[in-house]
């Protein structure tokens, strides 16, 4: 991995790499015994309540949060990270493969939500 100023260069990451290195930061640190899919959905469930705390007093926020300081930014990018690194981590300990099933989630939504007319 390419590293800018201690910090991961930008580039697209897939799920399975995300997979591999939180399997791998596990297990080096004796924590798989601690990952059941129970711990890991209630953990997921905390940093949810984390991420909406951030929300909760702004009221509605535009796209792009334009009025948005760098450092709310940060934890907001902090606090979405903990919730995909956990549902990742969930997926991977119950041997779903999460990409595929949000596809195929997709195309459900399709059949079930068609474009119309009117939309």
């Amino acid at each position: 991995m390419e590293y800018s100023n201690g910090f991961p260069r930008k580039r697209d990451v897939s799920l399975q790499e995300l997979s591999k290195r939180l399997a791998e930061f596990a297990e080096v640190r004796g924590w798989d015994q601690h990952h059941s899919p129970r711990n890991l959905l209630l953990a997921l469930v905390g940093e949810v309540g984390e991420l909406s705390e951030i929300f909760q007093w702004k009221g509605e926020v535009a796209k792009g949060l334009p009025n948005w300081s760098s450092d709310d930014k940060e934890h907001l990018e902090e606090e979405l990270s903990d919730v995909l690194l956990y549902l990742v981590r969930l997926a991977d300990v119950c041997g779903l493969d999460l990409g595929q099933a949000a596809l195929t989630k997709i195309v459900k939504n399709a059949q079930k939500y068609p474009v119309t007319s009117t939309n």
